[in-house]
């Protein structure tokens, strides 16, 4: 979270910082140097889920904080056009499967991207001069009136139209009805690959099995390349490293 990385293309949409800011405030107040950046945002990534109406899970702690920050971290994130194999190759180097792609990607029931990640598929998808055609006939008018040809592209959007503010399984029918908004998540119904676990998270039943899988990946995630012990830090502001 150092001002390199916050600056940078894959994350300039992320908001929310101040509240990690202030989370780490009082925590230094109260207990100096005890509880690390890592584990604050770990633990305010499950109280978000759960204030919007998804399942609580238990979140290891004792992360320490990195010293280093690069750049080049970000290539590892998947990209806004990318192929399902792509997106399964760099989670696979984390050491997460094609379920785990599938379920945190579904993280996305809440939250909002800007116009310039999917304004293309609207317009000129691959250079056609005509919009996506994986993206649903009724829905593209909603999308362009949301997004006009050359309008702002920093506007923000939801991922999940009609549910944003709610932790529930209504991004996985979006894809399956071709309401997704970035092509790479449209891609996890369009791809054999991913289809089928898409489809295990429909309905109600399918909204338990996203509940308790969500809180199974996030952990795994949260622990690839943990800093314990003498590793790392403890930042007295998360912005930064310590001086």
């Amino acid at each position: 979270m150092v001002p390199i990385l916050r600056k940078l293309p894959p994350n300039l949409g992320l908001r929310g910082y101040e509240v990690i800011d202030d989370a780490k405030t009082q925590l230094e107040a109260a207990c100096p140097g005890i509880v690390s950046c890592a584990d604050i945002l770990a633990l305010a990534a499950r109280d978000s889920v759960v204030l919007t109406g998804g399942r609580s899970w238990l979140v290891p702690t004792g992360r320490r904080d990195g010293r280093v920050s690069l750049a080049s971290e970000t290539t590892d994130l998947p990209g806004f056009t990318e192929s399902i194999d792509s997106q399964k190759q760099k989670f696979s180097a984390k050491g997460l499967n094609t379920q785990d792609l599938v379920v945190l990607v579904g993280g996305q029931t809440i939250g909002t991207t800007a116009c310039q990640f999917f304004s293309y598929r609207l317009y000129n998808f691959n250079g056609t001069a005509s919009s996506d055609p994986s993206i649903n006939a009724s829905f593209l008018p909603q999308l362009q009136a949301l997004c006009p040809q050359n309008g702002d592209g920093t506007k923000r959007v939801p991922f999940d139209t009609g549910s944003e503010n709610r932790f529930d399984a209504s991004f996985f029918a979006n894809l399956r009805n071709g309401r997704g908004i970035l092509e790479s998540d449209q891609k996890l119904w369009t791809d054999a690959s991913t289809r089928a676990i898409v489809q295990r998270f429909l309905g109600i039943t399918g909204l338990a099995a996203f509940n308790v899988e969500f809180g199974r990946s996030m952990v795994k995630m949260s622990n690839t390349g943990v800093k314990t012990g003498t590793d790392g830090e403890i930042r007295k502001i998360c912005s930064a490293i310590n001086s």
